[in-house]
């Protein structure tokens, strides 16, 4: 019981470090500041504007409007962060594997002798899985998987493994990031691994979940009611990991929308 309560504070951890981060943000005003600007000197900035100051844009809840706009942003991007983390915890706890074994990066060249290395979010190995029963769960899924997505049946007799895009939601049409994640999902299939993305929420935008599937990659939202391990992250986790996810945020629901609602209380006032 200890165990499980000790891991339970490090996992929080995790996502309530990350959304602290964001009752401190301050908009940059399109200037690039690295710290952002206080209400001071925004009003500063504004007032020596001759048109923001004739219209009165120089208005505290200008600032406010500002803060608030840039604050929900980081507010995904933290909590994103902040799951990424877990997720690669929770794995590596769950199956006992090593600290590099969760991880996974390439290197390509740029160009001029350049190169720059890209990642994932997490990733299993077959071979790294101590547990056979787990083993032969992973290796089913991953088999069941390629199958469904029609995956070359050479190419899916040569995947030893997953590698993971962690998302807390995905509702942006960036294609860059799109095209990103496409040609991750290319080299992953070359190295012997399945991409998978794990979306822990149901926002996911109908139309990119269709190009991602597209793409060979197996796409698992955040859905907890009627589903397979082949479509929900939660069941996923649950059936194949070992590990209830779900129950994790449930039991820790009101310590989690309590560090929400602080955050937003800050961020929505002009102080």
């Amino acid at each position: 019981m200890n165990s499980r309560r000790e891991k339970d504070t490090e996992y929080l951890a995790y996502l309530v470090n990350a959304i602290r981060v964001c009752a401190n943000y301050r908009p940059k005003l399109g200037h690039g500041a690295k710290g952002g600007y206080s209400l001071k000197e925004f009003q500063q900035i504004y007032q020596s504007d001759p048109f923001y100051n004739w219209i009165g844009l120089d208005n505290p809840l200008m600032y406010a409007a500002h803060k608030a706009a840039g604050g929900m942003t980081s507010i995904y991007r933290q909590i994103g962060i902040g799951c990424e983390n877990l997720f690669r915890e929770v794995l590596r706890d769950s199956l006992n594997l090593k600290e590099e074994d969760v991880k996974w990066s390439y290197t390509v060249k740029k160009g001029r002798g350049k190169t720059r290395t890209l990642s994932l979010d997490a990733r299993i190995t077959t071979e790294s899985v101590p547990d056979p029963k787990v083993k032969r769960r992973i290796q089913t899924w991953i088999a069941k998987s390629a199958e469904d997505l029609e995956v070359n049946e050479r190419v899916a007799a040569s995947l030893q493994g997953i590698v993971f895009e962690v998302r807390q939601g995905y509702k942006s049409k960036d294609s860059k990031r799109q095209n990103a994640d496409i040609a991750n999902a290319a080299t992953a299939y070359t190295k012997g691994y399945l991409p998978c993305a794990a979306i822990l929420s149901l926002q996911i935008d109908d139309d990119i979940a269709l190009r991602y599937r597209n793409e060979k990659w197996v796409l698992l939202t955040g859905s907890t009611v009627g589903n397979t391990p082949y479509k929900s992250i939660y069941s996923f986790m649950r059936e194949i990991i070992g590990y209830d996810l779900a129950d994790f945020f449930q039991r820790h629901s009101e310590v989690l929308k309590a560090e929400v609602n602080n955050v937003l209380t800050q961020l929505l006032t002009a102080d």
